[in-house]
């Protein structure tokens, strides 16, 4: 997850926002709500800004519809407040339950492609093109080259369970990095000027946030589709993550129930609540946590350490910028294969499941959301389980989101932005 200490600073400062401030808000929320999550719920789940939802922010909300960044911290503080909301009164919990269980396995198995596809992305290895959408990178070239040696490497470690596998590998790969060239001059691997330094203030963007836009019907009423479409994509984003995440661990029940989801769901509410009083993008559950459950992590002893990192890398931020892509990429190819075999629990021999299940499988990776590829899966169980005499195995909530995925796909939703 470091490199969202990266990341997530670089793409909210198209806003405006200050980017020093931003990598140590970004560290310190991360731990707050982390910590916050080890504590109620005792699970190995991992929080931090998410991607996607701070593209949102800063390229939709900010840059699309001329919302300041501070009143856009004020439309993440109402999202976080309207979560709560819903998870106190088991709205979000009746809705994971109303997934069906081959959805959730497939919902994992399109996350791990996703995170895959991802990974070979920031690679190198998959780049885009014209004719063809995506194809092969130039593997003669430094950094997808030590991609794909950085891969070979870590999938013999973790087929040969050493111990750590996929953070030695990450390691091997920087440092071999510092050899080989970008083709730029210099190497894929940079060594940094210090290993150490002091974190920034995070006064700029802290407490900055600007809730004037509910005093105001014309500003309200222009805030609202765009905080109903970030609680839509919020929430979905959050439930395809802890199913992936908690079936991954052994977490869900032979039914796919997980037990204390209601807890997870008020830790993860408060947690976007604070995000915004922090001066960030919602603060979400993160799907590389799976790397920390494929090490052993089943506990939140593995979270709590993961939040003491967080803090721990405000010091060493110089040393962890210095990883490059090219290292960090293998890591969630190898997470995404682990999350890939979950497939094979689905009963493909139905074709009423499998349809959905392949649906949904494929519509995350291919169209960069797994909020969409959970709707497009959801309609269709919906279309099916009607057509097939089946509508009444299927629990109202079923019916109810998927109704609002297809008013929101086809836009004749209310207030769809």
């Amino acid at each position: 997850m470091a490199y969202i200490l990266a990341v997530n600073p670089s793409i909210l400062a198209d806003a405006g926002m200050d980017r020093g401030a931003l990598v140590t808000v970004t560290a310190i929320s991360a731990a707050t709500a982390t910590a916050l999550m080890a504590l109620l719920t005792n699970y190995p789940l991992a929080l931090a800004p998410g991607m996607g939802i701070n593209s949102f922010f800063t390229y939709t909300i900010c840059l699309g519809a001329g919302v300041p960044w501070q009143q856009a911290l004020g439309m993440v503080f109402v999202n976080g407040c309207v979560f709560l909301l819903l998870s106190l009164t088991g709205v979000r919990e009746r809705i994971i339950e109303a997934i069906p269980y081959s959805l959730k396995l497939a919902i994992t198995a399109g996350i791990g492609l996703f995170i895959a596809f991802v990974g070979l992305r920031n690679g190198g290895v998959i780049v885009a093109s014209p004719a063809t959408l995506v194809t092969h990178g130039d593997f003669t070239s430094g950094a997808p080259a030590l991609c794909l040696a950085g891969l070979a490497l870590m999938t013999v470690l973790v087929a040969r369970r050493v111990p750590g596998a996929i953070v030695l590998g990450i390691g091997a790969t920087a440092i071999v990095g510092l050899a080989v060239p970008n083709g730029a001059g210099g190497t894929v691997t940079v060594w940094p000027a210090s290993l150490v330094s002091m974190p920034a203030s995070p006064a700029p963007v802290f407490l900055q946030l600007d809730l004037t836009f509910l005093t105001s019907a014309p500003a309200f009423f222009k805030a609202l589709p765009l905080i109903l479409t970030l609680l839509l994509v919020d929430m979905f984003d959050n439930i395809g993550t802890l199913i992936g995440v908690a079936k991954r661990a052994g977490l869900l029940d032979a039914n796919g129930t997980l037990a204390r989801a209601g807890r997870v769901l008020v830790a993860d509410s408060i947690a976007a609540i604070l995000s915004a009083l922090f001066g960030t993008s919602t603060v979400v559950s993160y799907i590389e946590s799976a790397s920390g459950v494929e090490a052993g992590g089943r506990t939140g002893l593995t979270t709590l350490t993961t939040a003491a990192c967080f803090l721990l890398a405000l010091v060493f931020t110089p040393l962890f910028l210095a990883v490059p892509a090219a290292a960090t990429a293998p890591a969630l190819v190898v997470v995404g294969v682990f999350m890939v075999q979950s497939a094979v629990e689905i009963d493909m021999r139905d074709f009423a499941t499998a349809a959905p299940a392949v649906l949904t499988l494929l519509a995350i990776p291919l169209t960069f959301s797994v909020a969409e590829g959970i709707g497009l899966g959801l309609m269709a169980t919906v279309i099916l389980a009607v057509g097939t005499g089946r509508a009444r195995t299927l629990p109202l909530f079923t019916y109810v989101s998927a109704l609002i995925f297809f008013l929101e796909f086809f836009r004749v939703f209310p207030f769809s932005a």
